[in-house]
């Protein structure tokens, strides 16, 4: 089996160009002593978006592999796929995220859950969980809801798994993701989802539950941070747990997905690390995407005009962008600047609206979700865009390393 080290971190890159940039962050972070694994990551959806295929995410990270001598572990992941979508991925990813959230709640057969809840009278009654202070009440009924809820999207993982292994055989990093969807899973719940994974013989090694609060695209977590915390702290305690229990692979760890920046997560997260020795897989999404942009208004000139162009299509054509988004922006728009007044900002005012940086006054949360949605904009462009990212390659990538090192790598990781 091909696996995953104790700390990853997903990486997108939408147009394909900042695969070294990015890299060149872990790099920094290595030479401190700390080693995260880079994985490169690029939806379905991305990909019809923008018109590439899953094979030029490889191409353009091994690139930027041999070119910046990198010695460790990395990993190409095909994203968020299902059964109707894997085939594309087979040949090259070694990474897969398969997202089974549509199928949670879907009809199981009665008898499949009355013979999963008979094998398994460990967890018809209360479980103790070292690192967790309360016991965990479960009982034959409340098993049974668990199942009931979770068995066809458990048995969904387990069919596209067998597709990919009769492909790829072990020579793969599985991830089953269920955070796409409406309630999060209570510790009881994913600790009888790693049950049916494993009696399933899925060798999952990262698992993505939906946590509580909000996970915005583009901007930080908004939610009660101390229940985060908890929620956390009791997954990671169930997920040892379950190795030992259930034979999983000893580098399970927890997958924390979305497109938040969730910078208020990662003292919690780090702190939890540090207690407990656990690894962590954490996945941004549009980050690199937004620090093309700062890098290009930051350029002035045609940079500048471009990123004026984007927001102002983004702007005239908000509800159509916001309506696929709905459940993952909160944007309001008496708080976005208009087109005029957008378009007076400086090149250096302009990147400051965009850049994550929520100390500058200048800095504008509606005005950065809702360029982070407007990337097929720029997609639209074609070669306009991506010319003037290669014409001002030097300022963008510093851009896309510093950010990538100093708010997500270095808060998270770094000793």
């Amino acid at each position: 089996m091909r696996t995953l080290p104790r700390f990853s971190f997903g990486v997108g890159d939408r147009f394909g160009h900042e695969a070294k940039a990015q890299l060149a962050a872990f790099q920094r972070l290595a030479e401190e002593g700390v080693d995260v694994s880079p994985v490169w990551n690029k939806s379905h959806r991305e990909h019809g978006f923008i018109g590439s295929k899953p094979e030029d995410v490889r191409a353009a990270a091994a690139v930027a592999i041999a070119e910046s001598g990198w010695k460790g572990p990395w990993y190409v992941d095909a994203d968020h796929i299902r059964l109707e979508t894997v085939d594309g991925y087979l040949s090259s990813s070694d990474f897969f995220t398969i997202d089974v959230a549509d199928s949670i709640g879907e009809a199981a057969d009665e008898s499949d859950i009355h013979t999963f809840v008979a094998a398994h009278p460990e967890l018809c009654k209360p479980v103790s969980i070292p690192g967790i202070t309360k016991v965990i009440r479960l009982s034959e009924d409340g098993t049974a809801r668990i199942v009931r809820k979770y068995y066809k999207a458990c048995r969904d993982a387990s069919v596209i798994y067998n597709h990919i292994a009769q492909s790829r055989g072990d020579d793969v990093v599985i991830e089953v993701s269920m955070d796409e969807t409406d309630e999060p899973q209570t510790p009881p719940e994913l600790l009888v989802i790693l049950a049916l994974l494993a009696d399933a013989k899925i060798p999952v090694q990262t698992v993505a539950p939906k946590f509580t609060g909000r996970f915005n695209k583009g901007v930080d977590y908004v939610g009660d941070l101390a229940q985060f915390e908890q929620e956390f702290s009791d997954d990671v305690a169930v997920c040892a747990f379950a190795v030992k229990q259930y034979g999983l692979p000893e580098t399970l760890k927890l997958s924390v997905h979305s497109g938040s920046d969730k910078f208020s997560l990662y003292p919690i997260i780090r702190r939890v690390l540090h207690a407990t020795g656990s690894g962590v897989h954490l996945k941004t999404a549009g980050t690199t995407w937004l620090e093309e942009l700062i890098g290009l208004a930051e350029a002035e000139g045609d940079g500048l005009r471009l990123v004026r162009d984007v927001y102002r299509y983004a702007m005239n054509n908000r509800e159509e962008l916001c309506e696929p988004y709905a459940t993952v922006i909160d944007i309001n728009p008496n708080q976005l600047l208009s087109v005029d007044n957008f378009e007076a900002l400086s090149g250096s005012d302009t990147a400051a609206t965009i850049r994550h940086i929520q100390t500058d006054s200048r800095f504008n949360p509606h005005v950065r979700q809702l360029l982070h949605i407007a990337f097929k904009v720029a997609a639209a462009e074609g070669s306009r865009y991506t010319n003037l990212l290669k014409e001002h390659r030097e300022i963008v990538a510093e851009q896309v390393t510093t950010n990538l090192y100093e708010r997500h790598l270095e808060p998270l990781f770094a000793k």
